[in-house]
């Protein structure tokens, strides 16, 4: 990695520049987020039963007395023994968030189609406490686009971040926005996908920060780095100073 050192003020100077681009992007994402929330609202006419950790659930009944919920689609099939390591980078930045989601009247859940035995087995093993259900059995997945028929993966004709193409796999990452509106209904808000989770990949964030960014030139795919928090060999080399 090589640099072009400079005096301070040149730094200052250029760093100038740079800031008011940041603010220009600040400002561009506060309107995003402005049209996002004006979005239309479609009402979720289906039955949707979920297994949690005390049994069957609803998605009404994943609110638990708040307004929003915020559903993580966490690919972990059937038939897996482990979840993907880049959903489980994501879940690491997100278990410490719930208490603040709260505050702001949001429910955060995980659905994966997986049995809820593999799903409790694997959440023990990571650490995490943040509730997570199976919607094994059910239409959830394959409506929210992020599940597919293995004959649409071997075609090629899979339906994922809104069109149809190649996928590797039959899970897909995901995350569903719904909501209340003071009666019993439920409503699909917002969906995204694929880049469109990078801003809840926390490590991510802070890389983006740094002269090596997130350094995946030359791998095989992005996040072809990225393990589970337990499976990384040994602490990553210290260079030298």
């Amino acid at each position: 990695m090589s640099a072009r050192i400079v005096s301070q003020d040149e730094w200052t100077k250029a760093r100038l520049a740079l800031l008011a681009k940041e603010k220009a992007l600040t400002r561009q994402r506060d309107e995003l987020a402005r049209e996002r929330r004006a979005l239309p609202w479609v009402k979720i006419e289906k039955p949707y039963v979920f297994d949690g950790p005390t049994g069957k659930e609803t998605l009404a009944d994943l609110f638990e007395g708040r307004s929003q919920l915020a559903v993580y689609h966490f690919m972990l099939g059937p038939e897996w023994e482990e979840g993907c390591p880049s959903c489980s980078m994501l879940a690491d930045s997100v278990e410490g968030m719930r208490v603040h989601l709260q505050q702001r009247d949001t429910t955060f859940v995980a659905v994966s189609r997986a049995p809820r035995a593999k799903i409790e087995a694997f959440q023990k093993r990571m650490g995490w406490t943040f509730k997570w259900v199976s919607s094994f059995g059910s239409d959830f997945n394959h409506d929210f686009k992020v599940s597919f028929a293995p004959e649409d993966v071997a075609k090629g004709q899979v339906e994922y971040n809104y069109a149809v193409g190649a996928f590797p796999a039959g899970e897909a990452p995901g995350m569903s926005i719904f909501a209340k509106d003071g009666t019993s209904e439920v409503y699909h808000t917002y969906s995204s996908y694929a880049r469109g989770l990078e801003h809840l990949l926390g490590a991510y964030g802070v890389l983006d920060l740094t002269p090596k960014g997130r350094d995946e030139d030359g791998l095989p795919f992005t996040m072809a780095w990225v393990r589970h928090h337990d499976r990384y060999a040994a602490p990553a080399k210290i260079a030298a100073r």
